[in-house]
């Protein structure tokens, strides 16, 4: 684990208790520290609070949607670099997991996110992710 890991903290907005243990996990073996927010309003209050150096993110969530969640952070102009990866079970048409990132790809003035992973996850490939992402 190197000094540069532990520095970084990841923001886990997800409102499903075992899969965000299961990412705070992960990410605290990989050598980040780790803030969970349970939905969206709670992931914006912390947001601002503890400055992440990276967001993961749920889609579907109670009282304030990932979506809704996503587009404030990408249209503020203090927290739109920090970088996003959505951690989601939303399909696209025909059961896509990858429908909801070109969804998200064709809304006007907002991004793609930086990354992103359909459910189940692949803890390698999301590790690998969040590293180049932290570099």
């Amino acid at each position: 684990m190197s000094d540069s890991r532990q520095a970084k903290k990841i923001l886990i907005v997800e409102d499903e208790p075992d899969v965000a243990s299961y990412l705070e996990m992960l990410l605290n073996d990989g050598g980040y520290e780790t803030i969970i927010a349970v939905n969206g309003n709670d992931g914006l209050e912390k947001l601002e609070q503890k400055k992440p150096d990276l967001v993961t993110l749920d889609i579907t969530m109670p009282e304030s949607s990932g979506t809704r969640f996503y587009k404030t952070v990408k249209a503020d102009a203090e927290l739109s670099a920090i970088p996003v990866v959505i951690v989601t079970a939303v399909t696209g048409y025909g059961g896509d997991p990858y429908g909801y990132k070109k969804f998200l790809g064709q809304l006007k003035n907002v991004p793609e996110p930086e990354g992103f992973f359909p459910k189940p996850i692949d803890r390698e490939a999301l590790l690998a992710k969040v590293d180049e992402l932290l570099a």
